[in-house]
């Protein structure tokens, strides 16, 4: 049922061997965007939990070039894996922020760097895409495989009006449905532990989500990181960050009402050691792997178990 016995889901490393033959992994590369909810188009300051650098912690360093960047990531990355294919990933903040010209020389650029790039990545908002620049990512879909990751994080406007979202859930659900007319990938990030929601609410993103044509979603926690407003907030009057043996919790069940059709791409999060505050569990990345895969294979349950009786 899944490639990887250890797994009770479909993960994405496995999905992306089956595809291409081979180990693939994604090239960072940092575009230079902003975001229309720091620049005053829609809002000020960003998601109340983002960081400065716009969560491309990982990506190239910005004041190189393409090339310079690509080079940088790949020769870090080959000390791990020496024979892979590449994902061209555009990560940090909005990256379809810019006009449809700019993205088309940005982009096109990217899957040129290497003859062995077999896809592009990127990841942007829902209130950063109209029909040109999805027709550009179709175009681009010719050449390589194009797959665009959407911030979600929670399908509560309530949560989204806290966070400083800039937009609501009918504006999500517009880009995915155009998104998929042009039949681009579709990768969903989502977030739990904020502090408005229980462990209902979460699985009610799911629900939501199964309703979508999505074709894959990454799971995180919320995480508390220096010099963001959320951090400062949290500071002033602290409120409960899920355990690990909570978040372990939520997320099985949340793998067990999805779409079994759905590649999970990631289950917990990264974030910088410098920068993080709390909680200090999320540190531990394979061990919050581990207690998952541990808790899916103890109660012999997988994803998608639940999946018809709780779809809307």
């Amino acid at each position: 049922m899944f490639e990887n016995k250890e797994k009770k889901y479909h993960i994405y490393s496995d999905y992306l061997k089956n595809r291409y033959g081979k180990k693939v992994f994604k090239v960072s590369l940092n575009g230079h965007f902003t975001c229309p909810n720091k620049d005053g188009s829609v809002a000020t300051g960003g998601c109340i939990y983002c960081s400065p650098s716009g969560s491309g912690d990982f990506a190239g360093n910005v004041e190189d070039d393409l090339k310079t960047q690509f080079q940088q990531v790949k020769t870090m990355m080959h000390k791990k894996w020496q024979d892979a294919y590449y994902i061209a990933y555009f990560q940090a903040n909005t990256n379809t922020y810019k006009d449809v010209k700019s993205l088309r020389n940005l982009f096109e650029t990217a899957i040129t760097l290497d003859k062995d790039i077999v896809g592009l990545s990127v990841g942007t908002r829902c209130d950063a895409l109209d029909e040109e620049k999805v027709k550009l990512l179709a175009e681009l879909n010719q050449s390589v495989d194009v797959q665009v990751e959407l911030g979600l994080q929670s399908i509560h406007d309530e949560t989204a009006k806290w966070m400083n979202r800039g937009h609501d859930l009918n504006c999500f659900d517009q880009a995915v449905a155009l998104l998929r007319q042009y039949n681009l990938e579709v990768v969903v990030h989502i977030i739990n532990g904020f502090p408005n929601e229980d462990k209902t609410k979460m699985l009610e993103t799911i629900h939501h989500l199964n309703t979508l044509d999505i074709q894959g979603i990454k799971i995180h926690m919320l995480h508390i990181m220096k010099k963001t407003t959320l951090a400062y907030l949290y500071e002033q009057t602290p409120f409960h960050l899920l355990s690990l043996e909570e978040y372990v919790d939520i997320v099985k069940s949340q793998i067990e009402q999805l779409n079994p059709n759905i590649i999970v791409h990631r289950v917990t999060g990264d974030a910088p050691r410098s920068s993080l505050i709390a909680p200090l569990w999320t540190l531990k990345k394979f061990v919050v792997m581990n207690e998952i895969d541990k808790r899916m294979r103890s109660e012999q349950t997988y994803q998608g178990i639940y999946y018809k009786q709780k779809a809307l």
